[in-house]
């Protein structure tokens, strides 16, 4: 056959004479965006999207129906195929109406595939659900147990009942893989030579190090505790995290090559100079172990102490004297671990003072219910005046009773004092725990912001000095949940993988496609309570620092994850309309206007056909009809109201498409899902 040669972006490359473009670029291994084309298919030429334009041409060509003659110069990058290609994209999603991605996945801080992961729990493989966690989250046994779950609150599953338990069959895959005698273990890329120093080993430092890691580059973290994790070690309860359990996900960590130097305090055993000369890149993860000040008279009496600082002392072991009487300042999660270690220490009257209502309370509901349960006094609408002392120490708190006013910056309204109206509690011992700053000595050279945080790019988390990162609660914004600083952490890794070894630090927001669902659109779905975590009874579980949840049973968890409705695209990693859709930015809602109408059906028997995906590009329809011989599937209706239809006539076709299911596996969008084999 007569050989030619043509030129496409850059590349020359031979074809036969009378082929397309399309098809001698995909043999010479580039890739022309397409959605519609087939080497096995007639030519058709719908979507639009394999655009070419040709040297010394007017107009734009389909590069799935152009024939190549010798000599051609082509380009698929020049500004007017991308901005045609653009435009068709922007067609095709402005009608497609699927989730790419769950939407609790969607409000995962780190973006965890939790439909992925819940499916593989319910079919009872959890080595392979830790290993979908682990493209995210390093650490999932502690963080299950931790993670306040805001991908629950997105869960749709409560639009039918109740949402899943995400957080806690996060906890109980990872403790069934760490129980078991072959646990998942990722494997290292082959080593880059070069060397990452993390400062801090909490949970920032240590998801960056575990990727970093992976990605086959030395890592060592400094910490200056005498043990890895950071708050998780030390700032929560054993009650709520055995620290057996986090030293076990560290230890995993420290398997796979990463050095860890704990008692390593930056400035006074090391100079944060030499860990820069030492390393190629390096990543600052200190956190924020600074406690906020309650900010009344008599705080700098003798027993005032910061929430960090009690909740670390008690961890390491070191019981302070708190005496009977005991008040927590705050409404947080902090403020609830602080107030129920109270209690486990001895305190007989233990008083959460809260300036707001319990409904304005950033503490996890279920801490404030499991605090009260076990003797917590709560005083909402009260502030502290002062703190009177007695001979230097804590004698009682004045406060102040509050009501709220109008809605403050954070759309909460604002708590403002009744005026004249107080009231008098004794203590021995004010605890604060209304907030957390960074303590950023030692590491001057960066840039801070107007909050006293590390200034870190957010795309990047690249800082003013060259080479050096920072992540986790000591940057930006401050403080915030562990899954916060996970994530970061994660951004952080991609950029310094990416800075080390000379590629673009260019990371954009990806698009996906989002549907809106309501309640009545899942009306038919048969209601299943959610999984209820059995809890030790609190006039035990308040005498000992014993873990307060028991763990599902396996029966418990495998149906609690069977209740997931798999929101998500099953086709999602291999759709090519997303890949394409995430090449150029896009913008569909500018092109508002009519759109089909939006249903699922299962007329394939074997397979679910899903109109909101579709986006006709007619191969199904052809693969049925030019391979399979049935013609089975067909259009219907003209112009825009055009969909498509399967049409069953006889047994003998019922039967054939039951075995069949080649529309399925063309399918660029799925738009068709197989449902058994």
């Amino acid at each position: 056959m007569e050989q030619i040669k043509i030129t496409v972006n850059g590349i020359e490359m031979t074809g036969n004479k009378g082929e397309t473009i399309l098809n001698i670029a995909a043999k010479n291994g580039v890739e022309i965006p397409n959605l519609c084309y087939s080497s096995n298919l007639k030519l058709y030429g719908a979507c639009g999207l394999c655009l070419i334009e040709a040297e010394g041409m007017p107009k734009l060509m389909r590069a799935c129906s152009a024939v190549a003659n010798d000599g051609m110069v082509l380009s698929t990058e020049t500004d007017r195929v991308k901005k045609a290609r653009k435009i068709a994209l922007e067609l095709i999603m402005s009608d497609h109406e699927g989730d790419c991605v769950a939407p609790c996945s969607l409000n995962c801080p780190a973006h965890t595939d939790i439909q992925g992961y819940l499916k593989q729990i319910a079919l009872g493989n959890d080595s392979e659900a830790v290993k979908i966690i682990k493209e995210k989250i390093s650490i999932p046994a502690s963080i299950g147990r931790v993670c306040p779950h805001p991908c629950e609150s997105h869960c749709r599953r409560r639009l039918v009942e109740e949402p899943l338990s995400i957080a806690f069959l996060k906890a109980f895959a990872a403790d069934r893989d760490l129980e078991s005698d072959t646990p998942f273990r990722a494997v290292c890329e082959e080593a880059t030579g070069k060397k990452v120093a993390v400062i801090g080993g909490g949970p920032a430092g240590l998801n960056a190090a575990y990727y970093l890691r992976l990605s086959g580059h030395d890592v060592t973290i400094y910490d200056a505790m005498p043990e890895m994790g950071g708050m998780l070690r030390y700032g929560i309860p054993e009650y709520r995290l055995p620290k057996d359990v986090l030293r076990k996900e560290v230890n995993a960590i420290a398997d796979l090559g990463v050095k860890m130097v704990n008692n390593t305090k930056i400035g006074k055993d090391i100079s944060f100079d030499e860990i820069r000369n030492g390393a190629d890149a390096v990543l600052v993860t200190v956190g924020a172990w600074k406690s906020s000040s309650v900010g009344c008279k008599g705080e700098d009496l003798e027993g005032v102490l910061s929430g960090i600082d009690f909740l670390r002392e008690v961890n390491m072991g070191n019981i302070p004297d708190i005496g009977k009487n005991v008040a927590v300042v705050g409404g947080g999660n902090t403020a609830m671990d602080a107030c129920r270690t109270a209690v486990r220490c001895g305190a007989e009257n233990v008083y959460v003072i809260y300036r707001r209502t319990r409904a304005e309370a950033p503490a996890e509901d279920i801490e404030i219910e499991e605090a009260i349960e076990e003797g917590v006094q709560f005083l909402f609408l009260t502030n502290p005046d002062e703190i009177v002392g007695e001979n230097g120490k804590v004698k009682e708190v004045r406060l102040q009773i509050m009501e709220l006013g109008e809605p403050d910056a954070s759309g909460r309204r604002k708590p403002v004092p009744v005026e004249g109206e107080f009231r008098t509690i004794p203590v021995d011992t004010v605890i604060s725990a209304i907030g957390q700053k960074c303590a950023p000595q030692s590491f001057e050279e960066i840039e801070m912001t107007k909050w006293g945080t590390m200034l870190a790019d957010e795309m990047t988390c690249m800082t003013n000095l060259e080479g050096v990162f920072a992540a986790g609660d000591a940057t930006n914004k401050g403080a915030s949940i562990a899954i916060d600083a996970i994530a970061e952490a994660n951004t952080a890794a991609k950029a310094i993988n990416a800075y080390l070894l000379g590629m673009p630090m260019d990371f954009p927001e990806p698009y996906y496609s989002q549907r809106n669902v309501t309640a009545e659109m899942l009306s038919d779905r048969e209601k299943k309570a959610r999984a209820v975590m059995p809890v030790k009874a609190p006039d035990y579980r308040k005498n000992n620092f014993e873990s307060v949840i028991n763990g599902f049973s396996e029966e418990q968890a495998r149906e609690e994850a069977k209740r997931c409705l798999e929101c998500g695209c099953h086709d999602f990693k291999d759709c090519k309309l997303i890949r394409y859709a995430n090449d150029m930015p896009i913008s569909p809602d500018r092109l508002s206007g009519a759109k089909h109408e939006c249903y699922k059906e299962q007329r394939l028997v074997t397979i679910e056909r899903d109109q909101g995906k579709c986006i006709l590009c007619n191969l199904c329809v052809r693969t049925c009809k030019e391979n399979a011989g049935k013609g089975i599937l067909g259009l219907v209706g003209r112009g825009f109201k055009t969909v498509i239809k399967p049409e069953f006539d006889n047994p003998e076709t019922v039967s054939v498409c039951k075995n069949c299911h080649m529309c399925a596996d063309l399918c660029p969008t799925g738009a068709l899902k197989i449902l058994s084999k």
